[in-house]
């Protein structure tokens, strides 16, 4: 058979190589982000209740009604602002899917769609494969990867169809200010603009710092779209469950895409995670929950030869390798799980050009045990 790739220049995910890699040489794998503790007995218990109760059959196309609300009340709790749980808030099968369907929905051929790298890696194929255009703005690790705003403004024009934006943000650990959100309302101000506001990790931000949700300002509220994971939050990435908010008229259009797509979502998760977010402290103490993780794995490495600025959001700390080699990230990355066993994750991969700013990802959101035995490797390098 003869066929033409959609996709001739995507080959397999960092995240795949990286892991198989670990795998392979029995390394501890703190590249792909994804706790190695489990998830809270009592929200494992309710979800087998609700399939024992008969939650087994079609949940609506946005999601079961309970869990809508619950979420409801999360944002007016967390932001002071919320959404119409039967018109503007519907359960995905997973952030990514969330992501894929508003692309998919409102991106046509010769579309722009402005992405802010290094950016999680689904964004770009995903706007390809709907004949859109991506328009990279690099984020620069000696600026400790600030967006560069008046750039954003010059690459703004008739065809920008989106910006995607991430916090906190995979892979660099940083996050939007405040002045960050303002400077986007301003530019997105009386266009059509959409705004994809990727917000999985808006319970993993440290040192008392307030996650600037898109839903915070008004004015940007109207066009965006906020994303979220109960599978980061509740630590289940397997479970595959996410949701997304957004103004009805936007919302509208996605179900049409949405109902094609996955129609709706495992019921009996969905009902277990809303019984289990009627008691807030569930999210609430995830923040302190995950700093005491990123504050050890740092004071253990804190006489290493790597440089980092500790990580404000997400459970990944970036680390400077640049006073250990002068190794291209990919192949340093490779050869710390070969010869070191210890997997990590290079940023080149999400950067323009695969520019290399000698950096390595590495997840913290592993128990005591596995942070001390990694951060042994990481001190003797």
């Amino acid at each position: 058979m003869q066929h033409i790739s959609k996709l001739p220049n995507v080959g397999t995910t960092i995240f795949t190589v990286m892991s198989g890699l670990a795998a392979e040489h029995h390394a501890i794998n703190l590249s792909q982000g994804f706790p190695d503790f489990d998830s809270d007995q009592k929200l494992i218990d309710l979800v087998s209740q609700a399939m024992n109760s008969g939650y087994n059959h079609y949940a609506p196309i946005t999601g079961n009604l309970e869990l809508r609300e619950v979420i409801a009340k999360k944002f007016d709790l967390l932001y002071g602002t919320s959404y119409h749980p039967e018109t503007e808030i519907t359960i995905t099968a997973g952030a990514t899917q969330a992501i894929f369907t508003i692309i998919t929905t409102f991106v046509k051929p010769n579309d722009e769609v402005i992405i802010f790298k290094p950016a999680y890696d689904s964004y770009q194929p995903i706007v390809e494969l709907n004949g859109g255009k991506v328009i990279p703005i690099q984020m620069q690790a000696y600026n400790n990867f600030k967006v560069d705003w008046e750039q954003v403004k010059e690459k703004i024009n008739s065809q920008t169809k989106m910006i995607i934006i991430n916090t906190p943000h995979n892979p660099t650990g940083t996050v939007f200010s405040h002045e960050d959100m303002l400077q986007l309302e301003a530019i997105t101000k009386d266009t059509n603009i959409i705004v994809l506001s990727d917000e999985v990790y808006e319970h993993m931000i440290f040192d008392k710092e307030k996650h600037q949700s898109a839903c915070l300002f008004p004015e940007l509220k109207t066009r965006s779209f906020v994303v979220a994971s109960f599978c980061k939050t509740f630590h289940n990435t397997g479970w595959r469950i996410g949701y997304c908010c957004a103004p009805k008229e936007l919302m509208k259009e996605f179900l049409k895409v949405h109902q094609f797509n996955v129609f709706c979502i495992h019921h009996p998760t969905q009902k277990g995670i809303a019984d289990y977010m009627q008691e807030p402290k569930h999210y609430l103490e995830l923040p302190a929950f995950y700093q005491k993780k990123r504050d050890l794995f740092l004071s253990l490495i804190k006489d290493s030869r790597f440089k980092f600025t500790p990580s404000k959001g997400t459970y990944f700390q970036v680390l400077d390798y640049s006073e250990i080699t002068d190794e291209y990230d990919v192949d340093f990355a490779k050869r710390l799980t070969v010869e070191k066993g210890l997997a990590s994750i290079p940023l080149s991969v999400f950067n323009c050009n695969n520019s290399d700013d000698k950096v390595l990802r590495f997840c913290f959101a592993k128990t005591e045990d596995t942070l001390k035995r990694a951060t042994d490797i990481l001190c003797n390098i």
